[in-house]
């Protein structure tokens, strides 16, 4: 089963669309469907979900932005191990 769903791009988000897509051979449909396919199964295979909600913390856009602060995190750890 698929759904419809109408949108009204604005020309600074469409045209790199349009660009992109006419580089790759798809139109900007397909680019659109692949974009938002790829967003929203990040979405849902967050492995950090679960921890939600587990613990208190000072950083108020945990939640937003977890993934950056963890590879900080990784980043400064490999940082560390080489010198």
């Amino acid at each position: 089963m698929s759904h419809t769903l109408t949108l009204d791009i604005p020309e600074e988000i469409y045209e790199p669309l349009a660009k992109s897509a006419e580089q790759l051979g798809k139109t900007p449909e397909q680019m659109a469907l692949q974009l938002v396919s790829e967003s929203v199964r990040q979405l849902a295979d967050d492995p950090m979900e679960k921890f939600i909600g587990s613990f208190r913390s000072e950083v108020s856009d945990w939640a937003d932005h977890h993934d950056k602060y963890l590879g900080e995190e990784v980043l400064k750890h490999m940082r560390n191990e080489m010198e």
